[in-house]
């Protein structure tokens, strides 16, 4: 069975009441939920993992393969514009990664409009509130089916 890792980054443990006019009002419970189910229709096992930790994102992505994943699924969220060490994680990782990210993050804030993890994924979904994760689910099967 194909086993995927999605891991959610820095603050959005705080969905559904962080901002809910840029990141909607779904919780990260339902997004996980919403996860699963697409997950379960295409036979496929998630491990997800939430960290406000650059760290311990780090690890999560440098023991993927060996732990036997075949894709990552993340939301880099504020790491996306400011951490190297992330963006050199998913370099060396050896999967197909796919990036997602609920808000446009180039209708936002300059600061945001530079992402460091976009070169090094194998794609990038973005601006669609919570349907980002699942198209992202959906682009990233296709990406381990094409494998």
């Amino acid at each position: 069975m194909r086993k995927i890792l999605v891991i959610h980054g820095p603050n959005l443990n705080l969905l559904g009441t962080r901002e809910p006019g840029i990141y909607g009002r779904l919780t990260l419970a339902k997004i996980n939920q919403m996860l699963k189910t697409d997950a379960k229709k295409a036979k496929v096992t998630l491990v997800i993992k939430q960290s406000n930790h650059e760290g311990q994102i780090v690890d999560f992505i440098g023991q993927a393969k060996k732990n036997k994943f075949q894709g990552i699924l993340i939301n880099p969220a504020a790491y996306t514009h400011t951490s190297v060490a992330v963006r050199d994680a998913v370099a060396a990782c050896g999967l197909s990664v796919v990036e997602v990210h609920l808000s446009n993050i180039y209708s936002r804030e300059e600061f945001r409009h530079k992402s460091l993890i976009s070169p090094v994924a194998s794609g990038t979904i973005l601006g669609f509130g919570a349907k980002s994760y699942t198209l992202g689910l959906s682009a990233l099967l296709d990406l381990i089916s094409a494998k």
